[in-house]
């Protein structure tokens, strides 16, 4: 199945390695301080990446103020526009984002691409895990599909995005991997990770379809089960929780997180902020934040990562057209 493919050789290939004049009057102060925009509530996992990159930015002494804010709405479509049209304003912005930057211009969430931003560059791969609370009948992956098989409609997924999204594709991908028909998952969408969290604790649904780093701080405290995950084997953070292929779903799937600047860049500003990501990829402070997320890093940047984009854009194009998520 595509998606195991792409994402498995898309982790392998990140580890290679009048606006003008609005950019060059600020240049000064953009190390002094950046900001973070972020295209969802609080509690998803670009909220977490962002606050993490700032996290350890400020922790290593990289940056000496860094602020964020949330600006959920449209698919993570109004903060890409909100970029896209103050551009000459957002000179010490950066954006954070991920694969549905792709999925969503292809499935017509959003109205805007990666194209009508300036990649600077991608940071970390989160894997993708299937939740359940802690009080759910369901103790297993075994079990909770073997309800799906018998019922599909009875088994709601949710997830922190719009239906056609990632959330929605990763475990749609799952079913069909299993042997089931991706079309007859019953997906309950949410605006936010954080939102979609509340659900699954509240009963609304059965499981949630999240990054594995949304899961972590729940599932140490008791508050979920986490079923399985999609890396290629366990995950150091959470050494219990088996992958989809041990139990014999052959799939794969890391989602890339990256930070994107205002169009219209200069080309010395997308070097320098591209220079403070990979320098701060270096640091302790870094190492501190990734691993207790349980990412991993795959860093890739400028022309390289604007490359990546376009080749994962045909291949994703490909794969929502083969499961008839988009015609």
């Amino acid at each position: 199945m595509k998606l195991v493919r792409i994402t498995a050789a898309a982790a392998a290939a990140f580890l290679s390695f009048g606006v003008g004049t609005a950019f060059a009057q600020e240049r000064e102060q953009m190390m002094e301080q950046v900001h973070f925009l972020i295209p969802g509530g609080a509690g998803g996992g670009w909220d977490g990446t962002a606050r993490g990159v700032g996290e350890a930015l400020k922790n290593s002494g990289l940056v000496e103020t860094v602020t964020f804010e949330n600006m959920s709405g449209g698919g993570g479509g109004k903060a890409l526009n909100y970029i896209v049209e103050n551009a000459s304003s957002n000179a010490g912005t950066l954006m954070v984002h991920s694969t549905p930057i792709i999925v969503r211009a292809l499935n017509k969430t959003v109205d805007m691409g990666f194209r009508d931003v300036t990649p600077v560059a991608g940071i970390i791969g989160d894997y993708a895990a299937v939740v359940v609370g802690k009080d759910s009948d369901f103790e297993t992956w075994d079990q909770l599909y073997a309800a799906y098989q018998g019922d599909p409609g009875s088994v709601a997924i949710g997830g922190g995005s719009s239906p056609g999204s990632m959330d929605h594709l990763v475990p749609a991908s799952i079913m069909q991997e299993a042997g089931s028909d991706p079309l007859d998952m019953r997906y309950v969408a949410y605006d936010a990770g954080g939102t979609a969290m509340a659900g699954l604790l509240s009963g609304e649904i059965a499981a949630l379809s999240t990054g594995l780093s949304e899961a972590i701080a729940l599932a140490e405290a008791g508050e979920v089960r986490i079923l399985a995950v999609t890396a290629p084997e366990r995950v150091d953070v959470v050494p219990d929780v088996p992958t989809f292929k041990e139990l014999g779903v052959d799939i794969e799937f890391v989602n890339w997180r990256g930070f994107f600047a205002a169009p219209g860049l200069p080309e010395e500003q997308r070097t320098a902020y591209a220079d403070l990501l990979q320098e701060m990829t270096t640091t302790e402070a870094w190492a501190t934040v990734r691993d207790r997320n349980g990412w991993i890093d795959i860093f890739n940047r400028g022309e390289d990562f604007s490359a990546y984009l376009t080749n994962q854009e045909a291949e994703m194009q490909e794969l929502m057209t083969g499961m008839g998520f988009i015609q």
